[in-house]
């Protein structure tokens, strides 16, 4: 059993919130610095840098996670993880059909930029990225199981876009079990506020730069070994698709 220190809510260039400087490559390289070995990049309702960011963070001995952060149809904010990459990207064509599909308007809201593992310029997605889906917070989880995924509602612990925010609690037949703060000095609180198990509250960035990325200190304990990427992604999916409500 080893301790395996994660971020797992990161948004690239892609996301039009994002910093043009957080490139798949640059975020690998950051992650690094900050000894991070799990780390899972989630875009605003895109998977399309993560194909690079796979490449560029097994490069840096990272084991990536292939992600996206769905808009619901409420304006929730849910991270959503996937297994394998194949899983992710099937994941991204059907969101791409289920989405509000509104022209970016890249002076106000930024460039929307897709890239290779070596940060060139592959294209960009014309239409915003932010906007939502149609898929309600209650039918999210059986929609991202469809594609082998594991969800939960992102930054609870602030005034926008997430589940308390939006809906004043947590509804007591929420399907989740895992739900994400921001904050990891609010997680006793919350805990006893919400009843949400402390085991069961993952604290991650949300970073839309390269600073604000997490250093070593949250982490998960799995049985296996750093390096051994396919391992260390099947253990981690285990650990969250077991976790009690």
């Amino acid at each position: 059993m080893n301790r395996f220190y994660y971020d797992l809510h990161i948004h690239s260039c892609l996301s039009p919130c994002g910093d043009e400087d957080s490139t798949p490559n640059n975020i690998a390289g950051m992650a690094a610095l900050s000894e991070l070995d799990i780390v899972a990049l989630t875009d605003h309702n895109s998977c399309k840098n993560c194909p690079a960011f796979f490449a560029a963070a097994e490069g840096y001995g990272i084991t990536p996670i292939a992600g996206m952060e769905l808009t619901t149809a409420e304006d929730i904010h849910v991270v959503c993880l996937f297994e394998t990459l194949s899983d992710a990207l099937g994941f991204d064509s059907y969101v791409e059909l289920n989405r509000m599909h509104i022209r970016n308007r890249p002076e106000f809201f930024g460039e929307q930029l897709i890239l290779d593992e070596k940060d060139n310029l592959k294209g960009t997605v014309p239409d915003l990225l932010t906007s939502a889906t149609y898929f309600p917070i209650d039918e999210t989880k059986d929609v991202v199981s469809r594609f082998n995924g594991i969800c939960y509602p992102a930054h609870i612990d602030r005034e926008s876009n997430g589940i308390i925010a939006i809906l004043g609690s947590i509804p007591p037949d929420s399907p989740f079990s895992f739900y994400e703060m921001h904050d990891g000095e609010k997680r006793d609180e919350y805990s006893r506020r919400y009843g949400i198990p402390k085991e069961n509250i993952i604290i991650s960035s949300d970073a839309h730069n390269l600073p604000d990325i997490r250093d070593k200190e949250n982490y998960f304990v799995l049985d296996a070994e750093r390096g051994d990427h396919e391992t260390v992604r099947k253990r981690l999916f285990e650990l969250l698709r077991g976790g009690n409500k």
